[in-house]
């Protein structure tokens, strides 16, 4: 499988890059709504946050099987301790996720996750040795304000399910750090370090979360409907196309211009909320949410003049 760093083939075309990249937020929107109505009961008992992140990454893996079958991606020369510690984080994200989802409005669960670009800056200072000017500083304080006003501290509307999905922003603040040491870059040394083949990243993070999620979920487990068995194979499948339709609008557009487009989950989270649980984002949710967006973005934009510089 080629790298997502590849250079842009000639076929390029950036409205299909567009089409690509919204499906995928769409699809990412979907699993945390039906990991909600899993979290509040559908189809029968109320299943736990870890019981539901069990069947993201065995489904997932199940999905993937075939490629892995047919690829037989070489394990040899793999980083364990960045894969080990990518995956737990990656599970630890996915599970305060959907707990989140779960007890609050998906728009806001969606909105608070979107902190982790931040954090992943300011892990990348200690740990990738990455030097943070004043414009990534800025949108930074921007972000958490806006997380403020979202949460809402000592506040009478202060929820505190809030917390936990900035603990989830943290756990994937981290693991996108994990992420950029496994495809390459440099250490916090300054040292160049070759990237892994995204075929064995994969199969990697998705077996390992799947023996985690499974071990973990075995101390809650509550035997699922039917319906919500379907529901858990939804949540993995549809996971995995998320992830190649990403893919996909990276190779068919230039990244500066692709990745903000992922911000339009939040939309889809809230269209999603509004159509099956009746809930509308607050004139609070809506200003928190765009203080967020308005510092992520600045943040990429100064991400990609630092590459062109």
């Amino acid at each position: 499988m080629p790298s997502e760093a590849q250079p842009i083939a000639p076929t390029a075309s950036p409205l299909v890059a567009v089409g690509l990249m919204l499906c995928a937020c769409a699809c990412i929107a979907a699993t945390s709504l039906m990991a909600k109505a899993l979290g509040r009961g559908f189809g029968g008992e109320v299943l736990h946050p870890l019981q539901i992140s069990a069947g993201r990454f065995g489904f997932a893996l199940l999905a993937l099987a075939p490629i892995l079958a047919w690829a037989r991606p070489s394990l040899r020369g793999a980083a364990w301790p960045d894969h080990v510690g990518r995956t737990l984080c990656g599970w630890a994200a996915v599970s305060t996720m959907f707990a989140a989802a779960a007890g609050m409005r998906l728009a806001d669960a969606t909105a608070i996750s979107f902190l982790s670009p931040m954090v992943a800056m300011v892990l990348a200072i200690p740990l990738l040795g990455e030097r943070v000017g004043r414009w990534r500083w800025g949108a930074a304080g921007a972000a958490f304000a806006g997380a403020l006003v979202l949460i809402r501290p000592g506040a009478e509307a202060f929820q505190p399910i809030a917390l936990v999905a900035l603990a989830s922003a943290g756990f994937m603040g981290m693991e996108t750090i994990l992420v950029k040491r496994l495809t390459g870059g440099r250490t916090s040394a300054g040292a160049a370090r070759a990237g892994e083949p995204t075929l064995r990243i994969l199969a990697i993070n998705n077996g390992l979360g799947a023996a985690i999620a499974i071990a973990a979920a075995a101390f809650v487990w509550r035997w699922p409907s039917l319906e919500q068995w379907g529901l858990l194979a939804a949540i993995g499948t549809v996971m995995v196309t998320a992830q190649a339709l990403f893919i996909r609008a990276l190779r068919r557009g230039d990244a500066s211009f692709v990745v903000p487009l992922f911000y339009a989950t939040l939309i889809f989270a809230a269209l999603y909320d509004l159509a099956i649980f009746g809930e509308v984002p607050t004139a609070w949710s809506a200003a928190g949410a765009a203080m967020i967006i308005g510092g992520a973005v600045v943040l990429a934009w100064r991400e990609r003049v630092r590459a062109a510089g």
